[in-house]
């Protein structure tokens, strides 16, 4: 008997079974890419089609059963991204074409390196991402989409794109990376004497105004604490106004407490001897060997408190925890100071104008070395003893 493939696109990820996305997900994959995360974007409407997030998410079944799995997102503007492409957007204006809608796959609003095509061990890899990226061609061309753009790839998946007309962009994020420190003191034995005392002086300075730094995880932390670091994610976005990227709506947090989520999440919340009156926190996820930043919020204007919650308490608490490394989030030059070192960051491209594909073409290797470069000065400037 011969078996049977067919493809299923999907307006929502409950239109997958659970249980059966289960089945094609590895054990490494990241939290971000797990139902429950995909679910709670969608279920707490952070991303629906209302803000411009329409799912379209892609599957293959063999005898009625998952085999691979493409999160896709249809789009019709560029926020939530954190690869910044407006010069391609005023590009296809002057060549006359539609920017949108366009294709992403990416988990949304969270800039973590690791979105691949999900699929069964038991099946060949190479030629089943060639039928998904097919479907994907059809699908665009039908629809006259522009562009597919796959962001924050994992490394080893990005090869099976090769020869299928993705282009190569590196963009520059930070990473801490554990060197089996034994606590926060050996890990500061890195740095230059100058750096040390810096970094030294910055912790004190928060113990100086009275505040303690406790970390919660898990059943730790109960919906009320959840609600208060909403309040505080909420607040420092409307610090920013327009540019102040509030994706998230208050019932999504309330669901990482409710969906086999919150053994992943750890509160970093900083206060004056009342842990439920806290002055500022810090929300990270974590699978118990890397460790993401993702938001944080503070009541108060306390010099070196943003450093502290949101990069010393993290590597405190990867260091105790035995994680290898620590990705702190998107943008900040300030990280390098404090030992994270800029990493390059993959995102694939197919552009289904020959115009467009061309031109972007002939500029991305030459951006792509630059950012290189960049990458490298910038690790040079890491103040290390070495």
């Amino acid at each position: 008997m011969t078996s049977h493939i067919s493809a299923c696109w999907h307006k929502s990820i409950k239109e997958i079974p659970k249980k059966a996305l289960e089945s094609v997900l590895t054990d490494e994959v990241i939290p971000f890419f797990k139902w429950n995360w995909l679910n709670c974007l969608e279920e707490s409407k952070s991303v629906s089609n209302e803000y411009g997030w329409q799912p379209l998410h892609l599957s293959l079944w063999e005898d009625n059963k998952l085999i691979a799995f493409a999160p896709l997102y249809l789009k019709n503007h560029s926020f939530g991204e954190f690869i910044f492409d407006q010069s391609f957007g005023n590009l296809a204006l002057k060549l006359g074409l539609e920017y949108y809608p366009k294709l992403i796959g990416m988990s949304p609003f969270s800039p973590v390196e690791g979105y691949k095509f999900f699929i069964a061990n038991n099946k060949d890899h190479k030629l089943i991402t060639e039928k998904i990226l097919s479907l994907i061609d059809k699908f665009a061309i039908k629809n006259k989409i522009l562009s597919c753009n796959f962001l924050y790839v994992d490394k080893k998946w990005a090869q099976y794109l090769e020869g299928h007309n993705y282009l190569k962009w590196i963009n520059k994020q930070s990473l801490w990376t554990s060197h089996r420190e034994k606590n926060f003191q050996e890990y500061l034995e890195k740095f230059n004497s100058n750096q040390r005392r810096n970094i030294n002086k910055e912790r004190k300075s928060i113990k100086n105004n009275g505040i303690t730094v406790d970390s919660l995880n898990g059943k730790e932390i109960d919906l009320e604490m959840i609600g208060l670091m909403y309040n505080f994610y909420e607040q420092h976005c409307s610090k920013w106004g327009p540019w102040g990227s509030k994706y998230l709506t208050k019932e999504f947090f309330h669901q990482l407490l409710g969906n086999n989520i919150k053994e992943q999440i750890v509160l970093f919340n900083a206060h004056r001897n009342n842990p439920k009156n806290p002055i500022a926190m810090s929300l990270c996820i974590t699978n118990k060997t890397k460790l993401w930043g993702r938001y944080w919020g503070s009541k108060e204007n306390i010099k070196n408190l943003h450093f502290e919650l949101c990069y010393y308490s993290p590597i405190s608490w990867a260091i105790q925890n035995n994680i290898k490394n620590f990705d702190p989030g998107a943008g900040g030059t300030q990280k390098r100071r404090r030992g994270f070192l800029a990493t390059p960051r993959l995102s694939l491209h197919r552009w289904y104008d020959t115009n467009m594909e061309k031109i972007i073409g002939e500029w991305l290797p030459k951006a792509n070395y630059l950012m290189t470069e960049e990458i490298n000065a910038s690790n040079n400037e890491v103040p290390f003893k070495e």
